[in-house]
């Protein structure tokens, strides 16, 4: 089960990869179930542990664990599902990029819903920086470090829409300092549920991790980050739906997606922010109501990226088309309006 007792003073030899499992004894009644693990596994971090809880790959008795500080249950069986070690430097795959400009300091790219952009435990390889090494290894060295080279922003992995990555240490440089800065220019599209009041506005909430769920982002009173989202209607499918422009003027972790919630108007296909049939959807026919319910990912697309080219100083500016899924969920909705 656990890797051999390493002498004082010496490195533990990491996990042995697949299936390791251990009994909780009474002794560790109470204790955090990743404390515990850590542990009595041996060989992974105690942080380590809690990113395979938040992957789901540890089960207590047959049964997945999802709080990392659960308190541990005396005689429970609980089995973590190691995975084999990741390479430390990301291998080149020939993944397919949409590429909207290139030359060579920077890529730009459409970057298609469900392609994670940079390896991460539970997706390990087959991201945009494996695309992108493939496309320009050469290029990339030493750029940005080895896990994630080139990235200076990144987009959730179900949202689609507009990336740039640097090529060189300039680049690097230039564009980090220009995000860092809120130098650019950002416009996402959001299908919400429901009508907003007004035509346009702002959400100036900060945003922290939710206290009940680590996997989730919230507006919360202490602790959190400033973060400010000017919005506006672009048009509305009577009170039931409405397609909005956002602007970011902070950068946070699923900023849009948090305070469009936390407006009252939770993003179609969201899934960690929308944990429940919201009551707009009854304003809608069975067939079109079911097609936004079962829309498999959040409804976002980063539509415009404008920048000064990081080099030259030139001003850049480039749009991504609405991927298929979210053009033909729009004609649907389109098309419901027309014939009311």
């Amino acid at each position: 089960m656990s890797a051999a007792t390493p002498t004082p003073g010496q490195t533990p030899p990491p996990a042995a990869a697949g299936p390791q499992q251990a009994v909780a004894p009474k002794a560790a009644a109470g204790t955090r179930a990743d404390r515990f693990l850590a542990e009595a596994i041996g060989g992974l971090s105690r942080s380590r542990v809690k990113a395979l809880i938040e992957a789901g790959q540890v089960t207590r008795d047959g049964h997945k664990l999802t709080d990392p500080a659960e308190a541990v249950r005396a005689g429970a069986l609980y089995r973590v599902e190691v995975p084999p070690p990741a390479p430390a430097t990301p291998l080149p795959q020939a993944i397919p990029l949409a590429i909207l400009y290139e030359d060579r300091d920077l890529i730009v790219i459409d970057k298609p819903a469900g392609l994670v952009v940079h390896p991460a435990p539970g997706n390990l390889d087959g991201t945009l920086v494996n695309a992108v090494l493939a496309h320009a290894a050469e290029d990339l060295t030493g750029i940005g470090g080895e896990a994630r080279p080139g990235i200076v922003h990144r987009l959730d992995k179900d949202t689609s829409g507009v990336m740039v990555v640097a090529k060189s240490a300039r680049a690097h440089a230039g564009l980090s300092a220009a995000f860092a800065e809120r130098d650019l220019d950002r416009e996402y599209l959001a299908l919400a549920w429901g009508l907003p009041a007004t035509a346009s506005g702002q959400v100036e909430a900060p945003i922290g991790r939710h206290p009940g769920d680590r996997k989730r982002m919230a507006v919360v009173a202490k602790g959190g980050k400033a973060a400010l989202t000017h919005w506006t209607l672009d048009r509305g499918f009577g009170a039931a739906a409405s397609l909005l422009r956002c602007r970011l003027a902070t950068g946070r972790t699923h900023q849009i997606r948090v305070h469009m919630a936390h407006l009252g108007n939770p993003l179609v296909g969201d899934a960690l922010y929308l944990r429940r049939v919201p009551a707009a959807a009854r304003l809608l026919a069975e067939p079109l109501r079911d097609a936004l319910l079962a829309f498999p990912r959040q409804a976002l697309h980063a539509a415009t990226l404008g920048f000064r080219h990081p080099v030259d100083g030139r001003p850049l500016r480039f749009e991504a088309p609405l991927p298929a899924d979210m053009a033909g969920l729009l004609a649907q909705m389109d098309a419901h309006v027309a014939r009311r």
